[in-house]
């Protein structure tokens, strides 16, 4: 999506958030990109932190030894949306982090408390930094990470829907059929949701979106709009 006509007031902090398969990353990077702002996707330090503990012999389901180890490895995020990077220990993780054996992990990783205290700060680094304003999307970013963010957007979709987008991802060895996809996506979500520290969840303030039945085209143009409408409301020139 090349058409980048409109322009976001300076310094907007856009929060995106939803469960896996609703388009959060494609719809946040679309987004940023159009209106001249950074991204950030929070998913991808996520499953950076469980790479490097999965690398490292950490056990990810000890969370004693995943806290003892949460400020060890250094994490670093381009924040470009046409080609957003992320670095662990000075080595590209962009691919690594994808693969089945971290999605297994990542939930576990993520709710252990020192995990998500260090990058929830991180992230709020990032976000007070970006001098041309940040889409940032992930899970927790409405509620806990940018409580204040000028825009807060939940996406969701039906598990059927996300499930076949999930399966759609997925190549060779890592495609898996569309149950057990959707098996899988429920399974995160109850425990993304039912965790004590930051769970899934909408904030009370946020606009809700169902991608279910939408284009991505359509996905951006909403949040777009949205954007220039939070704008509006806070007394800035889009």
């Amino acid at each position: 999506m090349e058409t980048a006509a409109r322009t976001a007031p300076a310094a907007v902090i856009v929060a995106i958030d939803g469960p896996s398969g609703t388009g959060k990353s494609s719809t946040s990077k679309a987004v940023a990109a159009q209106l001249g702002l950074q991204y950030l996707d929070t998913g991808a330090q996520y499953r950076a932190i469980t790479w490097w503990m999965l690398n490292n012999g950490i056990d990810v389901h000890d969370a004693e030894a995943v806290a003892a180890a949460a400020d060890k490895p250094a994490i670093i995020s381009g924040t470009d949306p046409r080609t957003p990077t992320i670095t662990v220990d000075g080595a590209d993780a962009s691919g690594p982090i994808r693969t089945q054996q971290v999605t297994s992990a990542v939930s576990a990783v993520s709710a252990v408390p020192e995990v998500r205290a260090r990058l929830t700060e991180l992230q709020r680094t990032i976000a007070r930094s970006a001098e041309r304003g940040v889409v940032v999307e992930g899970r927790d970013i409405g509620t806990t990470v940018l409580p204040d963010a000028d825009l807060k957007v939940f996406l969701t979709a039906s598990a059927e829907a996300r499930a076949a987008r999930r399966s759609g991802e997925l190549t060779g060895k890592e495609a898996t059929d569309l149950a057990a996809t959707r098996e899988a996506l429920v399974k995160r979500d109850a425990a993304d949701s039912g965790r004590k520290t930051s769970p899934l969840a909408k904030a009370a303030d946020a606009d809700e979106v169902d991608t279910t039945e939408l284009t991505l085209e359509q996905v951006v143009e909403c949040v777009v709009t949205l954007v220039e409408k939070a704008a509006r409301r806070a007394g800035q020139t889009a």
